[in-house]
């Protein structure tokens, strides 16, 4: 088995940083927001020792991969390209795409998009979205004294200055609210969702508290991972994908009705926070639908948002056995 190496690839226009592990079919990872490759480091040791060539690769705008300046360079259309042209400087023909967080729609477009590079798919924590009648902004709440978090990422340079003011900060409380034990304790404390929103005076990090302590999966190690490369770029990437929301419900307008048509798990935790957002019980509920080949929606007890580093024996061992079913 070959063991963990690293490596950069020109594709799409870009220069991609990869982790990877292993041979045989191809399975790619993708990490969400705000993260990086390091998010799938217990997926990819064990899907190399069960004969998969595993690949993570930081994602347009975040850790060693490029990152473009311009906003409109990180539409679904330019990652899922992204995805297709990995496969292409891999030299692998097909692959089983894996996706969390935001890195889950562009799992699921890819397998919508190119079936035929795309021979499985693996969402968590978040399902398959469909495109919606209106523009997804004109839906986001919004009171006198707050505003969806999804709004607040808008204008850039405002996201950028409250996060980047202490990155160590806003990686620990991000990492930790959305933990499991932290995201449960916010839903019932908050079963009207003003867990989203942000305060118009102050921002979003203004009533974060750091934690004393880490949840058990993650420790400070894991933390100055993030810390070290997110103290070095920035969070301007990962945060003009928030920023082409409403020009992807543009762009997907050709495609709207259409059916992920190959093999799909769900795998997300009854804590995530993602499971509360408003409508997303129907979504999960009309998603053998919308994807009519879904073998499995695995919902783990006691797991946050962070699926695969708070539980990665379960995600493992579900992942493996979907990919040996294939």
């Amino acid at each position: 088995m070959r063991g963990l190496t690293h490596r950069f690839v020109e594709t799409n226009g870009i220069r991609i940083h990869v982790a990877e592990q292993g041979d045989g079919p191809l399975v790619l990872l993708c990490h969400g927001f705000p993260e990086l490759w390091y998010s799938w480091r217990h997926q990819l040791s064990a899907l190399a020792a069960a004969g998969f060539h595993a690949v993570a690769p930081d994602m347009r705008g975040y850790g060693q991969t490029d990152r473009p300046e311009v906003i409109d360079q990180y539409t679904l259309l330019h990652l899922v390209g992204d995805m297709v042209g990995l496969l292409d400087a891999l030299g692998h023909e097909t692959a089983v795409i894996v996706g969390h967080d935001w890195g889950a729609p562009v799992a699921w477009h890819a397998a919508l998009l190119r079936p035929d590079r795309f021979r499985a798919v693996i969402g968590l924590s978040v399902p398959f979205i469909p495109r919606g009648p209106d523009y997804p902004s004109k839906s986001f709440p919004e009171t006198d004294e707050t505003v969806f978090y999804q709004s607040y990422f808008q204008s850039p340079g405002v996201a950028e200055a409250d996060l980047e003011h202490d990155v160590r900060f806003s990686m620990r409380t991000f990492l930790y609210d959305g933990s499991g034990d932290a995201s449960y304790s916010a839903i019932k404390a908050d079963p009207a969702g003003h867990v989203f929103m942000v305060p118009r005076k102050g921002g979003m990090m203004a009533n974060r508290v750091n934690p004393t302590s880490l949840p058990p999966w993650l420790t400070e190690a894991d933390v100055e991972v993030y810390v070290d490369q997110f103290e070095r770029t920035g969070y301007r990437g990962g945060l003009n994908w928030y920023r082409n929301i409403d020009r992807n419900w543009e762009l997907m307008a050709p495609f709207a009705g259409l059916k992920i048509t190959v093999p799909a798990l769900l795998i997300a935790g009854d804590r995530d926070l993602v499971l509360a957002f408003r409508g997303m019980d129907q979504v999960i509920s009309n998603l053998p639908k919308n994807v009519p080949k879904l073998q499995k929606t695995l919902i783990l007890p006691g797991c946050g948002h962070w699926t695969q580093q708070e539980r990665p024996r379960e995600v493992n061992d579900a992942m493996i056995a979907f990919l040996q079913r294939l």
